[in-house]
């Protein structure tokens, strides 16, 4: 019996999706590779590739679309590529992506939107008590 050729041994995506469902967002980021929809949760994921170049893109959404960020990594046979996504803090910016732990951005739109309403709900609430 003869045996099917084989390829090269498969490299890997080692992506970190930082958060969770608490601290983020309840619905996991969309991953894709070189477009393709991967299931992915937060925590590690380990994504077997075959060799070259990949196209790593990952989204949020809550209502709608956010946070989009990608980047091109080159792997080799049998190389683990680690990277790290951090969705922002709001709808309004993009992801993080990167080969070290990202940071998210929007924390100073975020806070200032958590003190408007903070205002808003103290003016509705507090003032009719005091006046």
């Amino acid at each position: 019996m003869t045996q099917p050729p084989q390829g090269p041994p498969p490299g890997f995506v080692v992506l970190t999706v930082q958060g969770s469902s608490l601290t983020s967002n309840m619905i996991s980021p969309a991953v894709t590779l070189n477009g393709y929809p991967v299931p992915t949760s937060y925590g590690e994921n380990t994504l077997p590739v075959p060799p070259g170049r990949w196209h790593v893109a990952v989204q949020a959404q809550w209502m709608r679309v956010y946070g989009q960020a990608d980047v091109d990594v080159d792997v080799t046979s049998g190389q683990a590529v680690r990277l790290f996504y951090a969705a922002p803090w709001h709808q309004f910016s993009s992801g993080s992506i990167g080969f070290e732990k990202q940071k998210r951005k929007g924390g100073g739109v975020f806070l200032a939107m958590m003190l408007a309403l903070l205002l808003v709900v103290a003016a509705f609430v507090v003032l009719p008590l005091v006046l």
